[in-house]
């Protein structure tokens, strides 16, 4: 699958250059009518690991959404940490002849923003237009101008570091499904590494 291929090649080259801070990627549109055709669990497997790589890479990574948004295109969105699109943007689920398509978008949404306030989309495949998108906190930034708004997030993380926040977006992963005992240790765990870096640097 050519989708694959070019998350993968994606993340290869943020993960090769230490000097990389923001992976920015462009989505828009849905598959055709007959989508399905030629798919199989397997290759559904491999999109979902790639998807996985890209959300836990050690840089920033920003989507870029505009137009239609549905299939590889929602997948790829809900697995960026910051997300920009255009006024026109909709962001809805595959429907697959009997319902909508069981993919780990159903997961990604349901988990960002709450089973029940999407329910609609969810189960029945209802479009998202851009303001209900940034309410839901599915979009962070509307937007007529992406290239600007793009130069300033990239301004806004550069600073960062990229490995820093991969472990706080695991961290708030976590929050979801952990208890308070069991995520303490995690954070505290953070909190030692993080002192130790601050204390490092102010070091002569």
């Amino acid at each position: 699958m050519e989708s694959v291929a070019a998350v993968e090649a994606a993340c290869a080259a943020a993960e090769s250059d230490e000097s990389t801070t923001m992976l920015p990627v462009q989505v828009t549109g849905t598959p055709g009518k007959d989508w399905t055709h030629g798919l199989d669990v397997s290759l559904v497997s491999k999109w979902e690991r790639s998807l996985r790589r890209l959300e836990r890479l050690n840089v920033t990574t920003v989507a870029v959404a505009s137009g239609d948004c549905g299939g590889l295109a929602l997948d790829v969105l809900l697995a960026t940490d910051y997300r920009i699109a255009t006024p026109d943007v909709r962001l809805s689920l595959l429907v697959d002849r009997e319902a909508t398509w069981p993919g780990m978008a159903v997961f990604r949404l349901a988990q960002q923003s709450g089973g029940s306030r999407l329910r609609r989309a969810i189960l029945f495949g209802a479009h998202l237009d851009a303001q209900e998108s940034v309410d839901l906190g599915l979009v962070d930034e509307l937007t007529d101008d992406p290239a600007t708004a793009l130069t300033a997030t990239a301004e806004m993380v550069a600073g960062l570091s990229g490995r820093e926040m991969a472990i706080r977006r695991q961290l708030m992963f976590d929050a979801t499904t952990t208890s308070f005992e069991d995520a303490l240790g995690r954070h505290l765990a953070a909190c030692d590494r993080a002192l130790r870096r601050s204390a490092d640097a102010a070091t002569p």
